[in-house]
C-alpha cells in the first residue's frame, strides 16, 4: 500500500511540474490545494480511482474571476456629481454586475449632500431597474462592494419591505464568515446607525457574535482603535475583548491613538483600570508631543473616569500652562472643569486661567464663568487676584441670576458661600419661599441634592451672616431626613467609634452620627465640663439639632466638641487641603458653636494599636480645647 502511494505521488507531481508553466497565478493557488485534496483522498481511500490528468482536477475545481480592469463606465461612476449622471449610465452603458452596486453606492453619497432630491430618486424607474440589477446578481457582487453596498441602502432609506434591501442583508449574512474582520466592523456600525427594523437588528446581532469570536485577528493598532470608538459600544463582551486586545498592542499606539482610546472609554465610562495605567505608563515615559487638543482631551478623559495618576496631572498642567494664552475662554472652563474632577488644584496654572479670564472679561460667556465657579468651589481656590474675579462674577451674575435655570441658581450661590463671597442679595434669591418651594417635595437625587446644597445656604445665611434677616428655609425642610438602614459604615468610622465608646465609658457621654439642622453629619459629639470630665449629652440644651433636646443649660466652662473624620476622598489629590463642600463643613460646625476634633485618615492609619488611637483622641481634645481658652 505504501509503494502504490509513493508511485501515485510521483505520478501527481510529475503532472504538476508540466502543467505548471501553462496556468495563471490563481491556478497555481487552486493546482496546490487540488494536489493536497488528492493526496488527501488517495491516503485514506487508496483503492479509488485518480484522475489520469491534473487538468481535469483543474477544471473541475472552481477558480473566482479576477476583478476585473477598469473600464470607462468605472471613471464615469467616479467622477459623477449629480444623481442624473449616475441614472443615464443606465441607458448608455451595459452594465456588470459590480457596476449596479458601484452606482447606488456613487448614489448615497450624492444623496447624502442633498436629501431633498432623495426621494425623487428613490421614485425613479431607472433606480428602481437598478435595485433590481444588484439584487438579481447579488452573488457576484465582491466583499468590500457588498459591504459598503449595504451602508448604501441603508442611506438612502428604503422602505421596510424592501426586497432588495432584505435580499442584500441576506447575502451579507451568508458572508459573514469570509468577510474581514474591518467590514465586519463597518458593517456593524452601519447596522447600529441606520437600520431599526427587527430583521436588521438581528443581523446587527449575527455581526457582533462574530467580532466577539474572531477578535484576535486583529492586527495594528489603528484598526484596534478605530473598532474601539466606532462598534465597541455595541456590545458589553465585545468591549471587553477589545479592552484585552488594546492592554496587547498599547505599546505600539501613537499619542492621537492613546488620546481616541482615553476618550471612547469616558464616552462609556469604562473604569479600565489596567488599560489606563498601560496608557499613562506610556504617556508618562514616552516623549510625545502633545498637542492643545490632545491635552484639553486627555485632561477631559482622565476627569470624566476619576482616575488620579500623579505623574500624568503633572504632565498636563505643565504642557498647558504654556498654552494659557492661546485658549479660548471654552477651554479654560473645560480644563478648570476636568481638573476639577481629577481634584488636582496646581496653583500656577490656576492663577494663570484667572488672570486670563480677567483679561478677557467682555469675551467670557456666562455659562463658562458659571463652570470656572464651580470648579473652583469645588477645589476651595480662592485666586490671588481675588477681587477682579469676584467683581467680574457679580457683574456677570447680577443682571441674569433669576433667569437662570433654578438648581444651577442654587448651585452658584453656594459656590460663593463656600468661596465666602455670597452676598445678601444672593442669599434672598434662593432662600425666597417662592424659590426653594420647587424642591422641598421632590424625590429626585438631583432635587435631593439641591435642597441640601440649600440647606448649607441658609446654614450661611444664619452662621457667616448675623446681618442677614431672612427669609430662612421652614422648619420643616431643616430637619434631617432619618438614615437609611442600609447606610454603609466606613472602617475608619466603625474605628473611630469603638474607641471612643471606650474612652467614654458610658453610652450617654455621647452620640455618634449626628444629623444637624446645618445639613452636616458629626462623627460624634461629646460634652466636657470646665474638667475636662465627660458630661451626659440628653441632659443639656442642644440648639444645633433641628427637634430640640434636653432642658438644661450648658455648665460654666463647658465645651462641646465634635469629631470630624476626614478620609480620602475629602481631600485634593496629593494634598492635605480639603475640598471645598468639606471646607465650608468644617467652617460652619465651628460658626454653630463646636471646639472641632478634626480626625485626618493620613494621621489614623499611622496608629497601629488600641493604646495609640485612644491616646491619639485624648490628645486631639486637649488641643482643641487649650486652642480655644489661648484665645
Amino acid at each position: 500500500m505504501a509503494a502504490r502511494l509513493v508511485k501515485r505521488c510521483t505520478c501527481l507531481l510529475r503532472e504538476a511540474t508540466r502543467l505548471a508553466p501553462a496556468v495563471t497565478p490563481v491556478g497555481h493557488l487552486r493546482l496546490a490545494r487540488v494536489a493536497h485534496n488528492t493526496l488527501s483522498s488517495s491516503a485514506t481511500s487508496p483503492s479509488s480511482p485518480s484522475p489520469t490528468s491534473l487538468t481535469e482536477l483543474v477544471e473541475k475545481e472552481q477558480v473566482f474571476t479576477p476583478y476585473p480592469e477598469c473600464q470607462e463606465v468605472d471613471l464615469l461612476i467616479e467622477k459623477a456629481t449629480r444623481p442624473r449622471e449616475l441614472l443615464e449610465l443606465l441607458d448608455n452603458h451595459r452594465l456588470r454586475h459590480n457596476h449596479a452596486a458601484l452606482i447606488l453606492i456613487r448614489l448615497s453619497r450624492l444623496l447624502s449632500e442633498k436629501p431633498e432630491d432623495r426621494a425623487v430618486v428613490i421614485q425613479d424607474a431607472r433606480c428602481r431597474q437598478l435595485l433590481h440589477l444588484v439584487t438579481s446578481q447579488v452573488a457576484s457582487v465582491w466583499h468590500g462592494t457588498l459591504v459598503k453596498l449595504l451602508r448604501s441602502l441603508y442611506l438612502l432609506a428604503l422602505p421596510e419591505t424592501s426586497k432588495e434591501l432584505q435580499s442584500v442583508e441576506q447575502e451579507v449574512r451568508w458572508r459573514l464568515r469570509r468577510l474581514s474582520y474591518k467590514q465586519l466592523a463597518l458593517l456593524a456600525e452601519s447596522c447600529a446607525s441606520f437600520s431599526k427594523e427587527q430583521h436588521s437588528q438581528e443581523l446587527l446581532a449575527e455581526l457582533l457574535v462574530h467580532m466577539e469570536r474572531r477578535w484576535t485577528e486583529i492586527e495594528d493598532g489603528r484598526t484596534m482603535v478605530a473598532i474601539m470608538m466606532k462598534t465597541g459600544h455595541l456590545s458589553e463582551p465585545l468591549m471587553n475583548r477589545l479592552e484585552d486586545k488594546c492592554l496587547e498592542l498599547v505599546e505600539q499606539f501613537g499619542p492621537d491613538e492613546l488620546r481616541k482610546v482615553l476618550v471612547t472609554l469616558a464616552a462609556q465610562s469604562r473604569r479600565s483600570v489596567p488599560l489606563l495605567r498601560a496608557i499613562s505608563y506610556h504617556l508618562v515615559q514616552k516623549p510625545f508631543q502633545l498637542t492643545k487638543g490632545m491635552l484639553l482631551d486627555l485632561a477631559y478623559a482622565y476627569g470624566k473616569l476619576s482616575f488620579h495618576q500623579t505623574q500624568v496631572s503633572q504632565r498636563l498642567a505643565a504642557d498647558l500652562l504654556a498654552l494659557v494664552p492661546s485658549l479660548t475662554p471654552g477651554e479654560v472652563a473645560r480644563c478648570t472643569k476636568s481638573f476639577a474632577f481629577l481634584k488636582w488644584l496646581n496653583l500656577p496654572l490656576f492663577e494663570a486661567f484667572t488672570q486670563h479670564i480677567v483679561d478677557r472679561a467682555q469675551d467670557v460667556p456666562l455659562p463658562h464663568l458659571c463652570s470656572i465657579l464651580l470648579a473652583f468651589a469645588r477645589l476651595n481656590f480662592r485666586p490671588e487676584q481675588e477681587d477682579p474675579f469676584f467683581n467680574l462674577v457679580r457683574e456677570r451674575l447680577e443682571p441674569t441670576l433669576g433667569s437662570l435655570e433654578p438648581s444651577l441658581q442654587v448651585d452658584l450661590v453656594w459656590s460663593l458661600c463656600v468661596l465666602q463671597q455670597v452676598r445678601e442679595a444672593e442669599l434672598q434669591a434662593v432662600l425666597d419661599p417662592g424659590f426653594h418651594a420647587r424642591f422641598l417635595g421632590g424625590g429626585s437625587p438631583k432635587d435631593q441634592s439641591t435642597l441640601q446644597k440649600l440647606l448649607h445656604i441658609n446654614a450661611t445665611a444664619q452662621l457667616e451672616h448675623p446681618e442677614y434677616r431672612g427669609p430662612f428655609l421652614p422648619a420643616s425642610a431643616v430637619a434631617p431626613s432619618p438614615s437609611s438602614p442600609n447606610k454603609k459604615v466606613t472602617p475608619l468610622q466603625k474605628e473611630l467609634q469603638e474607641t471612643l465608646k471606650t474612652l467614654l465609658g458610658s453610652a450617654d457621654r455621647g452620640s455618634f452620627e449626628v444629623a444637624t439642622q446645618y445639613g452636616w453629619v458629626l462623627d460624634a459629639e461629646v460634652l466636657l465640663d470646665a474638667d475636662g470630665q465627660f458630661l451626659p449629652l440628653r441632659d443639656f440644651v442642644a440648639p444645633h439639632l433641628a427637634q430640640p433636646a434636653g432642658s438644661q443649660p450648658l455648665p460654666s466652662g463647658a465645651k462641646r466638641l465634635a469629631f470630624l473624620l476626614w478620609e480620602f476622598p475629602n481631600f485634593n489629590s496629593r494634598s492635605k487641603d480639603l475640598l471645598g463642600r468639606f471646607a465650608l463643613a468644617r467652617r460652619h460646625v465651628r460658626a454653630s458653636g463646636f471646639l472641632v476634633v478634626d480626625v485626618p485618615y493620613y494621621e489614623w492609619l499611622e496608629l497601629k494599636s488600641e493604646w495609640q488611637k485612644g491616646a491619639y483622641l485624648k490628645d486631639k481634645m486637649r488641643k482643641a480645647v487649650a486652642e480655644e481658652l489661648a484665645k
